[in-house]
């Protein structure tokens, strides 16, 4: 690492000590775990799983397949309730569904039929939003993610992580105080992933949104995160967590090659039992 890219990640972590003290709680997750029927019996897909967010937090979470990453993410939307322990969102018991958080899934889930302006504004429709405000918002968002000139373009005519960049900006559109993201670029190719990569960590860094994202692939996880969590096989439980002191804006390739990188990324790695790659 060069010497101005020491000072600023000293800097950086400074800056991340502090906010992480002077920051309120974004989200509480106490002992929680959940079981579910399946055709196979009871399935507990999490078992005493304890997590603090702070607001304006980056979290990756890490884990092998069916460790119950998006189980955990949905109980926290409130659309799946724990058997057990709670889930404070906002300083408020997730006994329901919640409105203020944004959602994105692995697949963008377009209208075919409507355009990218009409398909961001699809959340303004159905939380009867002010449309004169939500417009606004939109074309914001529309610049901030690069679709500038495709705002009466077709999914069809979209490339992946085109549509992608269009269900984050929905999902954005009502200003959620916390985002979550189940594994939203794992169908990409990995060229346009790294570019999606690139983009959400600089959206994250301008607006301070609290970030939940779940990943299986390492190196998008410590890349985008001021804390990477690694959950361990079924029933899922906390492992480890990382903080990555990183400036909060992130040039890709200039980040993969620092040694904070190669350190978290190799823990992460031996926690998931994988020699390499994701």
């Amino acid at each position: 690492m060069s010497d101005i890219a020491a000072t600023v990640a000293v800097q950086h972590e400074q800056e991340t000590t502090h906010m992480t003290h002077a920051q309120p709680t974004a989200l509480e997750i106490a002992d929680v775990a959940i079981t579910f029927a399946s055709k196979r019996g009871r399935v507990n897909a999490l078992e005493g799983v304890d997590l603090d967010v702070q607001q304006g937090e980056f979290i990756t979470i890490a884990g092998p397949s069916g460790c119950g990453k998006s189980t955990l993410l949905k109980a926290v939307a409130g659309l799946t309730l724990p058997s057990a322990g709670r889930i404070r969102l906002n300083g408020e018991d997730v006994t329901a569904p919640r409105q203020d958080i944004g959602f994105v899934f692995q697949r963008a889930a377009l209208l075919e039929w409507r355009s990218v302006r009409g398909n961001i504004l699809l959340q303004a429709e159905m939380r009867g939003m002010d449309m004169k405000k939500a417009q606004v918002r939109a074309d914001e968002l529309i610049e901030m993610t690069g679709l500038g000139g495709f705002e009466k373009a077709l999914p069809h005519e979209l490339s992946g992580g085109m549509q992608q960049r269009v269900s984050l900006c929905r999902a954005l559109l009502h200003e959620p105080r916390v985002l979550l993201m189940d594994e939203p670029f794992g169908a990409l190719d990995a060229l346009t992933r790294e570019k999606m990569n690139v983009e959400l960590n600089r959206i994250w860094a301008r607006t301070g949104t609290t970030v939940l994202l779940v990943t299986h692939s390492v190196a998008e996880a410590v890349y985008l995160a001021s804390r990477v969590v690694v959950m361990s096989p079924r029933p899922g439980r906390i492992l480890e967590e990382h903080r990555v002191d990183l400036p909060a804006e992130r040039g890709y390739a200039e980040v993969l090659e620092t040694p904070e990188f190669h350190r978290i990324s190799s823990r992460v790695r031996e926690l998931l039992g994988s020699p390499g790659g994701d």
